[in-house]
């Protein structure tokens, strides 16, 4: 069994993003913006976001936090987004999900311009995905195929099972795996809570994709010997013996799955840096595609 070690292959991608941002630096050139809109004080956006910040400054990205109370109302929000979409200087925006109730998720999407959506979540750049066309791809599944592919692992011909059809990640990592690209050229099973039989469509996977969001919920049981297994799932559990309070769980069982494993993403460490990665590469790409840069 070996890690597949998101950290080890983000900071690959973040160590090879960098330099080319100090060769645009040195050439005069424009660097990459990302704006990033939180709503409210959820503690998970709060993270995550800070991470996203964060890897903006190691790279040598201009980042912007728009902070927003959860009380705002959808028109302003939507005013906020166009106010970035006209500001020439960034590059890539992103609203943090979940967004309040009264607000709706898809009004906001559709309002970011495709050409900054680094997120992937515009129906032009998912529509662009469907049909093999170049696009903004979805972080999440972007990072899981970069993973992949920093492993070397050829999926040619391989059974992929995902669990879990949200348009975020389920979907679109069904369409990144069945692609004619290696990796990539999977013969694909999409799963859900409606399927019948789970288990038994899981144990002849030979990937395994695990992203519907209950801890735990792939077990031994379910995962045949020799499976690549991704797990995308991260919830906080309830751990008194943690300081923080909670522990954080995948959507696999690990220690009783990774045995029989030829790879697996631990939790924490795996999916998540290869997310905030993808959003990187996004993020650049945007950047030189808006303003000519390479």
């Amino acid at each position: 069994m070996e890690l597949l070690d998101g950290k080890l292959a983000s900071q690959a991608i973040k160590d090879e993003l960098t330099l080319r941002v100090a060769e645009l630096k040195a050439e005069g050139k424009k660097v990459p913006h990302l704006a990033a809109v939180l709503v409210g004080n959820n503690g998970a956006s709060e993270t995550y976001v800070g991470a996203k910040v964060k890897a903006c400054g190691e790279i040598g990205y201009r980042s912007t936090l728009v902070r927003l109370e959860d009380t705002i109302s959808e028109n302003r929000l939507l005013t906020v987004i166009d106010e970035l979409n006209n500001d020439m200087d960034v590059d890539g925006i992103l609203v943090q999900l979940p967004l309040p109730k009264h607000i709706s998720d898809e009004k906001v999407i559709t309002a970011i311009l495709p050409s900054k959506d680094v997120d992937g979540f515009h129906p032009q750049s998912v529509g662009r995905l469907v049909l093999g066309q170049p696009s903004f791809i979805s972080a999440t599944p972007h990072g899981i195929m970069l993973l992949l592919e920093h492993y070397k692992i050829d999926t040619r011909g391989m059974h992929a099972v995902v669990v879990g059809r949200s348009n975020i990640v389920g979907r679109p990592m069904s369409i990144l795996l069945s692609a004619n690209t290696n990796p990539g050229n999977c013969t694909v099973t999409l799963c859900h809570s409606q399927t019948r039989n789970l288990g038994e469509i899981c144990k002849q996977a030979d990937i395994i994709v695990a992203a519907l969001g209950k801890p735990e919920f792939v077990r031994a049981p379910m995962v045949k010997k020799g499976a690549i297994v991704i797990d995308v799932g991260i919830t906080r559990v309830p751990d008194t013996s943690k300081k923080s309070g909670f522990a954080l769980k995948g959507d696999v069982k690990f220690d009783e799955v990774a045995p029989l494993c030829s790879y697996i993403t631990p939790v924490p460490g795996g999916v998540g840096p290869m997310t905030i990665a993808a959003l990187m590469k996004n993020t650049f790409n945007a950047c030189v595609e808006r303003n000519g840069n390479e």
